[in-house]
This record gives C-alpha cells, structure tokens and sequence, in this order.
C-alpha cells in the first residue's frame, strides 16, 4: 500500500479530539480511494457515480467504527465520544468536500447528511459484533463486506465477500490500527 500518513507529533503536548479526527479522516479517505483502486484492478465495476460514493462512505464508516472500537482501549470515555464525533463529522464534510467527485452534481449539504445517517445507522449495526485486541471478529468483517456487496452489479457480488474480507479488511485495519497506536502514544 502506497499511502503515506502522520501517525505521530513531532511536537510535545495533548492533541485535541479533533486533531486526531482529522488524521485518521484522512487516512480513513485514502485508504478507501486505494481500496476502489484495487477493486477497480481486480475488474469490478465501480465506476464514477452512485457506485463509486456508496464505496467510498460504506468503507469510511467502517473505518470510523473500527477506529471508535479502538479507541475504546486507549481512552476514557468522554474523550472517546468527543474524539468519535468529531471523526464521523470530519469524514462527512470530506465527502461533502468531494461530493462533485464522487457523485457528479448533488445538492450542497445532500452527501453530508447521507454520511452521517450511514454513520449513524451502521453503528448500532456493527455493534453487534466484536472487535477485540487482535482486531474484528468474523462477524464484524462479514457484514461489512455485505454492505460493500449491496452496491456492486450483479456479477460482482459473488466475490466481493471475499476480496473485502480477506484483502482490503485486513490492510486498511493494519493502517489504521499502526496510525491510531501512533496518536494516542502520550
């Protein structure tokens, strides 16, 4: 993987929740252009339009779950919920910020509020399922892989199970886990 990320202060001091929002928001970004990159390679179709904006929102929000799952283990709960809002609210304006990208012409506001309400509703979704010390469980993996599945055509569907759980899954989470133990290092 190609993708280049601050995962540590060179300066002393706190970092604000939002500080470290908006590093893991951009990475939480690059990692989901570089999975439809991949994708894209291995010949599914998700092209520029609908396709191309519910991949890059369902990957982000697991991203945000599974970083909110973290951070769990590394904060306390105030600062958890501060940190967590802050993630989910930079990653919506970033898709807003892109929507012209993503989605072609959109109303201003539109792509934002669809991110947040995806945030929102796959949160209590996930919550179903665990995610430990050594990462996801199965379950966790699964049903992301069946949100990515919804969007894809036909002829795709079979195999995306498979590519998100066993490849893009695991090199997202391995980013993500490296940059989050990065932040939260007093």
């Amino acid at each position: 993987m190609a993708i280049r990320v601050r995962s540590k202060f060179h300066t002393q001091g706190q970092r604000s929740p939002g500080t470290l929002a908006s590093v893991v928001a951009l990475l939480s970004w690059k990692l989901a252009v570089e999975a439809i990159k991949r994708m894209r390679q291995a010949d599914y179709d998700i092209d520029i339009g609908r396709a191309y904006f519910d991949f890059v929102c369902e990957f982000m929000v697991f991203l945000a779950v599974a970083a909110d799952r973290i951070a769990y283990r590394q904060l306390d709960a105030a600062e958890r919920i501060a940190f967590t809002t802050a993630l989910a609210k930079r990653m919506a304006e970033m898709v807003e910020d892109n929507r012209d990208m993503l989605l072609g012409e959109a109303v201003p506001g539109d792509s934002q509020r669809h991110f947040l309400d995806l945030f929102n509703r796959r949160g209590a979704e996930y919550a179903e399922f665990d995610y430990g010390e050594n990462g996801p469980d199965f379950g966790f993996r699964r049903f992301f892989a069946a949100c990515l599945r919804e969007g894809l055509p036909e002829k795709d569907k079979l195999w995306v199970v498979d590519q998100a759980m066993d490849i893009e899954a695991p090199q997202a989470l391995k980013m993500l886990e490296k940059t989050l133990a990065g932040l939260f290092d007093p």
